[in-house]
């Protein structure tokens, strides 16, 4: 697990944890908003892109799960995704709220 200290201001780390938050309720629209929204925060688009990387990343995970279903190993692999991202999730947004840039685990990085 990859932790940076970052000095960020209380309002960046709110919305640094907005996206991850949000992301339970609205899967893309709302931290798609909060990200171009504070994009000018290098700590909130730290964030951003992170989001979006994982939500790619975990996506192709579970579509290739799903494929797998029909030779049963996707029935395992698949809720084990579910509860990973679930997880990391709320890693992502305790840890954006204290500050601190985390890296989540399995993430492929399209966005730079």
């Amino acid at each position: 697990m990859d932790f940076k200290k970052d000095v960020s201001s209380t309002d960046d780390r709110i919305f640094a944890m907005l996206i991850y938050v949000s992301s339970f309720f609205t899967t893309f629209i709302g931290p798609l908003i909060i990200w171009l929204v504070k994009k000018d925060s290098p700590f909130v688009n730290y964030h951003g892109k992170e989001y979006f990387n994982f939500l790619i990343s975990y996506a192709i995970y579970s579509f290739i799960a799903w494929i797998l279903v029909f030779i049963i190993i996707g029935m395992v692999i698949l809720p084990i995704i579910g509860i990973m991202a679930f997880v990391f999730t709320i890693i992502a947004a305790i840890k954006s709220y204290e500050g601190l840039e985390y890296h989540i685990p399995l993430t492929i990085r399209f966005i730079k």
